[in-house]
């Protein structure tokens, strides 16, 4: 799903928002995760997931087209970590065992 689809599921779903407001509050909520990462602080939304920014350490990496090597600086990235109702709909039909047997190895 691409922001668009999801301005348009929202329309769909609540037909007395108009296609604009739906967008300034899908822009709005995007907007405030972002401004809350770069801020460093952690962005939580209940069901859904934990947003988080991450330190990456600098490394010395390599230019796979001529081979030489090249030094990666420090670097901020964010992170998502599902929430529990998230990943229980994810999982709902999986068993847990990829053949069919759901007993226990003893």
């Amino acid at each position: 799903m691409i922001k668009s689809e999801l301005i348009a599921k929202l329309v769909e779903l609540n037909p007395a928002l108009s296609r604009r407001d739906a967008e300034r509050v899908v822009n709005a909520i995007l907007d405030e995760i972002v401004d809350g990462l770069a801020q460093g602080k952690r962005v939580e939304l209940r069901g859904f997931g934990v947003f988080t920014v991450r330190e990456r350490k600098p490394r010395i990496s390599r230019n796979p087209s001529t081979n030489e090597t090249v030094q990666v600086p420090a670097r901020k990235a964010p992170h998502f970590k599902p929430g529990k109702e998230l990943h229980e709909r994810l999982n709902r039909n999986y068993r847990g065992d990829q053949d069919g047997d759901n007993t226990a190895a003893a």
